[in-house]
């Protein structure tokens, strides 16, 4: 079903596209959100909002309402470039997988899209430059429930890869859905890793204000620096705010809520660690320190 003629009228002479940041006076109360595609089962009076807090509102328009653009939609552009090496700094490599934490809400059609580059997540945490040199390559660019046994096998290979080339450490952003099957054979091919390995992710898209993308990647590279702690982990909110992040065993973590910061817990053990968000780390387990030991591959363990 379209837009009623009225209300189809209202949306272009103000110059309303799908994906502009509006403001709509109806019914005497105003809302502002960004514009959405008009749903086929939508009344063809109703205006769909994506409002700050991530969720979408019907708006019940008539020939008294009102609608003012105020932003166009921006064109996202990726960008490639990362910042020169500092001396002094630990060397952290970025292997990219896909999943929500590399993706972004295209407002023109309501899909979600795994299309953000590994440098755009890294350059939309500039403060993790200041604590090492990063790197950044994009192995997958898949949702997480596409992961399949190869996948894994040639995860395991460029991690290795990266570790025995010289990388301090390894982040894996990685679709949350199915990271702890991935870290568990991640950790069964590693081994006894030399050097720590942190899957990543996020339960909200980077475009959204809730997203935890950036504050879990930035706790992943606190805990790689100045964790001195070798292994397989993966690193998520350890509550619903951006107070605590916990570092959980990759082969002991279980994604227990959809869409929940919390939603990764440890089963039948404590998290290995928590880190606050100072970056200050509290160790629960004991554990293997960092090593300068070669990284091998077991790829028929899983």
């Amino acid at each position: 079903m379209s837009y009623a003629q009225f209300l189809s009228d209202k949306l272009k002479a103000a110059g309303a596209d799908e994906g502009c940041m509006l403001t709509v006076e109806s019914s005497g109360k105003s809302y502002r959100g960004v514009l959405m595609p008009h749903h086929e089962f939508s009344g063809e009076d109703i205006l769909i909002l994506k409002m700050k807090s991530g969720y979408n509102v019907g708006i019940r328009m008539d020939k008294d309402s009102s609608v003012k653009v105020e932003s166009k939609p921006v064109e996202r552009v990726k960008n490639e470039d990362l910042p020169k090496p500092k001396d002094g700094l630990k060397t952290i490599v970025l292997i990219g997988t896909g999943g929500t934490i590399a993706s972004y809400v295209d407002y023109r059609t309501g899909a979600v899209h795994p299309a953000l580059s590994t440098a755009d997540m890294i350059n939309a945490v500039p403060e993790i430059m200041d604590i090492a040199n990063l790197q950044a390559k994009v192995l997958f660019s898949i949702f997480s429930e596409n992961m399949t046994v190869p996948h894994w096998q040639k995860l395991a290979e460029a991690i290795a890869e990266e570790l025995n080339n010289g990388a301090d450490g390894v982040i894996v952003p990685h679709g949350t859905d199915t990271m702890g099957y991935t870290a568990a054979a991640v950790s069964f091919m590693l081994g006894d890793v030399s050097k720590p390995v942190v899957f990543v992710g996020a339960q909200r898209s980077s475009d959204r204000p809730s997203s935890d993308a950036s504050s879990n990647l930035m706790a992943a590279a606190r805990f790689i620096v100045n964790g001195n702690r070798a292994g397989v982990f993966v690193c998520m909110h350890d509550t619903p705010g951006d107070d605590s992040f916990a570092i959980h065993a990759g082969t002991r973590v279980r994604k227990m809520h959809s869409s929940r910061r919390d939603a990764f817990q440890s089963i039948n053990v404590p998290p290995v660690a928590h880190l606050d968000r100072d970056g200050k780390i509290t160790f629960n387990t004991p554990g293997r320190p960092v090593s300068k030991d070669r990284c091998e591959v077991s790829p028929d363990m899983c």
